[in-house]
């Protein structure tokens, strides 16, 4: 079956950093594209970070563009990201989308709502502490 599994979430304190991975199965890795959103208790996911993995071409959402870091290992078939600098309002729950078209992640980043991409994984909870 197609699957997409988060990992790495958890408590951290701010000014931390975190990374999250993304490990995909039940499809071909290469042939889709990948992107990580969030969503915050009560509020709308959003797009913040994605990645081709044709030519490596990354995209973030303005706002956040500092702070993340998203990468893809293909030969664990693995999306990372890596969360720096972390505020409580970072709380959330993170999580990772594969689609065959590339411009639909991109447009994706920095906008709230949740996009209808071809996969997504069941998200992980980040909890920033103060």
């Amino acid at each position: 079956e197609v699957q997409l599994v988060e990992s790495g979430g958890g408590l951290v304190q701010a000014g931390g950093s975190l990374t999250l991975s993304c490990t995909a199965s039940g499809f071909p890795f290469d042939d889709y594209y990948f992107g990580w959103f969030r969503q915050a208790p009560g509020k709308e996911r959003e797009g913040i970070a994605c990645i081709s993995n044709s030519d490596g071409s990354t995209y973030y959402a303005r706002s956040e563009k500092h702070r993340l870091t998203i990468r893809s290992d293909k030969s664990k078939s693995t999306v990372s990201l890596r969360l720096d600098n972390l505020k409580p309002e970072d709380t959330a729950v993170y999580y990772c989308a594969a689609n065959k078209r590339f411009y639909f992640l991109t447009q994706a980043m920095g906008k709230l709502g949740t996009p209808g991409l071809d996969y997504w994984g069941q998200g992980t909870q980040v909890t920033v502490s103060s």
